[in-house]
């Protein structure tokens, strides 16, 4: 049975602690791209400014700082008062136009290397679960491979991309491999699946293979399969990114 002693999923991913350059703007970034891609939902309400620091790892002051800056983006609304608190604003595009301007200003090669790097950790994951995953484990991974997004939600694909591949690194029983996991979708992870959000599409098929070869106990096969799906989501991002530097180009 996979260790559940660090908090996992998305959520954890958001509240990692920072590293320590420029921080007011890298909380602002975390927040706000988490709340891009939804995994800070519309209206939910974001821990205390106190709790966020320790969180982060910075000061009150700097926190307070990155949620003006998030209030001017129109990314949040702070309400005074008894029940008060600062609330998820969420755009209405799911943070569409956000991803899109972000994959223009990546580089290519800076995009095949951060898919290299994911490849490697996420197949390394599945390979690990195969040998570790016990009953439940599977079950589990089962079900969210099984999960179809509403249409009508344009989060919910680089959600359940996220929550399969936290769930796949948390079977692993590494907190170090969940951890990178963590890392990496905070980096990639949200333009990895962007062709797919844009689609509304997510890769049940792939999902459900590498499933089926940890529930064999194949490390080999769970290994091949997890690799083969990071590169077909980086095939389709890398297709997207090249459409979409060329409609902006001058």
């Amino acid at each position: 049975m996979a260790d559940r002693s660090m908090p996992l999923g998305p959520y954890a991913a958001v509240f990692a602690p920072l590293p320590t350059a420029g921080r007011a703007e890298a909380v602002r970034r975390r927040l706000g791209e988490a709340i891009a891609l939804g995994l800070l939902p519309d209206g939910s309400m974001l821990p205390p400014e106190s709790d966020l620091a320790d969180r982060f790892g910075v000061a009150t002051v700097t926190v307070r700082e990155a949620l003006g800056t998030l209030r001017d983006d129109d990314l949040i609304v702070t309400r005074r008062g008894r029940g008060g608190g600062s609330f998820v604003k969420a755009p209405h595009d799911g943070g569409r136009a956000a991803l899109l301007t972000r994959l223009t200003r990546v580089g290519l090669g800076e995009l095949r290397d951060l898919a290299d790097h994911y490849c490697a950790i996420s197949g390394h994951c599945a390979a690990l679960a195969a040998e570790r995953a016990d009953p439940d484990d599977v079950a589990r991974l089962r079900r969210l491979a099984a999960l179809r997004p509403e249409p009508d939600e344009p989060s919910a694909t680089p959600r359940q991309e996220g929550t399969f591949h936290l769930e796949l690194a948390a079977t692993a029983q590494s907190a170090r491999l969940t951890r990178e996991e963590m890392v990496l979708q905070r980096e990639i992870g949200p333009v990895l699946w962007l062709a797919d959000a844009e689609s509304g599409a997510v890769r049940h098929r792939e999902h459900e293979a590498v499933v089926e070869a940890v529930a064999l106990g194949d490390p080999a096969a769970a290994r091949a399969r997890a690799e083969d799906h990071v590169r077909h989501l980086f095939d389709a991002v890398k297709s997207l990114h090249r459409e979409t530097r060329s409609r902006r180009a001058p």
